[in-house]
């Protein structure tokens, strides 16, 4: 999931006013608020509609995760793209070709004739988002120049982030099961129209910063690093960790990535500059940020698919059965911004939710084809999702606590990255062990059966339970090691609002 984003938390110390805000800052909120969910529900909606739509067109379970990691892969690894690309042409005109391109895409996908193509319109679809998102809290950042009022903006801006994976269940699961599963996707068309009308009536139109230039090399290099990562994860399950087009491709990111990070310390305007990553606590927040990405995406598409195929559950049931960890993620992420991380800090708080969500994948384990959801189902869930709020929420707003306002949008777009690029290598990671144990169970069973298969998909689902739990086990001790002891000192005056992705 999930998903998410589209769910970027802000630095949010006041700009100086250097003209008065437009009267219809409020209605601009709500067209930022419209595009915001659009772009957040497609980190969720499709992970319902994902069974139905691999039976519409045939493609393989090992295939099933491009479906997800395509969106996810081109949205973070071009967010800090698009972050320069709204500094540079303007806010607005980037705002609205990124509405424009979000529809077009969706549009294709929801025509799709097969999975190449589903696959190469859940990519634009995360190209375009990754012009959408930075140049939306850009808008938002400028639009609302009173802290008091940026504030309580911010605050509407994440409880729709927040809320958004949610909203993205239960809407997959209503389409899907009353319409087709293709709806999932031109549903995007209504939110992009609504959103395009009252940006091209209400937004300002914003002078370019001809001091801003994009770093072409550091986009390229930071792109195709993060590619042949997941491309590499994903060649496991049907090449053999062995395989050159395995390793050969995971060297090849892992020399791309480096290169990119010698490149940040030379380039004259960095994609990233690298003083943002220094602070102990920002760079605890990064990993962390990471880690539950890789954990968390990948429970949603496993479970999804449990509910069922193993289960039988109806899409709008599934979306349904969700809704109690959302509802959990969100009173933690609410209650340790608001009470916890002020009086005792982030080094108890987070780890206390790695642990928590370890707990949960841990419990997981146990579903077997006879689970029932209020006594095997519905716990694990809860604990996975008070662990996840603890987690998400402290960590994407010490991510960008303290950062200079030139850095803020940097920093903002960042964080997104680092969940979008965690939920994509720990999607591709998590289906590659899933299927190879379920090959594995396969090859000593009779295939045909129908038991011996369910029980398979059983085998698959609870492999990735278990490394989900060891990402969070992994978060837990960094978390504890790089996080600083005591309260983070806080800007009075600034305003930030962590916002929750799912």
């Amino acid at each position: 999931m999930s998903h998410p984003s589209t769910d970027t938390p802000v630095s949010t110390s006041p700009l100086p006013p250097a003209e008065a805000p437009p009267r219809n800052r409020w209605w601009i909120l709500a067209v930022i608020g419209v595009a915001q969910l659009m772009v957040v529900l497609d980190s969720t909606i499709v992970n319902i509609a994902l069974p139905s739509a691999q039976k519409d067109l045939g493609f393989s379970d090992g295939d099933r995760q491009w479906i997800v990691t395509a969106y996810a892969l081109a949205f973070g690894s071009l967010l800090l793209l698009g972050g320069r690309i709204a500094d540079l042409f303007g806010r607005k005109m980037t705002f609205l070709v990124g509405l424009v391109g979000f529809a077009g895409a969706s549009a294709l996908g929801g025509a799709a004739g097969s999975f190449e193509m589903l696959v190469v319109a859940r990519a634009a679809q995360g190209l375009f988002g990754a012009l959408l998102a930075p140049a939306a809290l850009s808008l938002l950042t400028t639009t609302f120049t009173d802290a008091k009022e940026r504030a309580k903006a911010f605050g509407v801006y994440g409880a729709i982030a927040g809320a958004g994976g949610a909203i993205g269940l239960l809407l997959g699961g209503v389409l899907t099961e009353h319409l087709d599963w293709r709806w999932t996707l031109y549903v995007n068309l209504v939110f992009a129209a609504v959103a395009f009308a009252g940006g091209a009536v209400l937004l300002r139109r914003t002078t370019r910063d001809r001091g801003v230039s994009i770093d072409i090399p550091g986009a390229a290099l930071v792109g195709a690093g993060l590619f042949c990562l997941v491309y590499g994860f994903s060649n496991a399950e049907s090449h053999d960790w062995s395989s050159v087009a395995t390793w050969g491709y995971l060297a090849a990111g892992a020399v791309l990535l480096a290169a990119f990070t010698w490149w940040q310390t030379r380039a004259a305007h960095p994609l990233l500059p690298l003083r943002i990553l220094l602070d102990r606590n920002r760079g605890a927040s990064f990993v962390s940020v990471l880690i539950s990405g890789a954990g968390m995406f990948g429970v949603f598409l496993f479970l999804t698919y449990y509910l069922q195929q193993s289960l039988g559950y109806s899409p709008i049931r599934t979306g349904l059965a969700f809704l109690p960890m959302v509802a959990s993620l969100m009173l933690t992420s609410t209650l340790a911004s608001s009470m916890l991380i002020p009086r005792i800090g982030p080094k108890p708080v987070v780890p206390l939710g790695m642990g928590l969500a370890a707990a949960g994948m841990v419990w997981m384990t146990a579903l077997d084809l006879s689970s029932g959801y209020a006594s095997d189902v519905l716990p694990p869930l809860i604990v996975a999702g008070l662990g996840l709020g603890l987690v998400m929420a402290p960590a994407m707003s010490l991510a960008t606590a303290g950062v200079d306002a030139k850095d803020s949008g940097v920093a903002s777009a960042t964080v997104n990255a680092m969940q979008q690029v965690g939920g994509s290598i720990g999607t591709a990671l998590l289906n590659t062990l899933a299927t190879g144990a379920a090959t594995d169970y396969l090859a000593g069973h009779d295939p045909r059966d129908p038991a011996v298969q369910a029980q398979a998909g059983l085998e698959a689902y609870s492999t990735a339970y278990w490394w989900s739990a060891v990402f969070f086990a992994v978060g837990l001790v960094v978390s504890v090691v790089l996080y600083r002891r005591g309260a983070p000192a806080t800007d009075a005056a600034a305003a930030a609002a962590p916002v929750v992705h799912m």
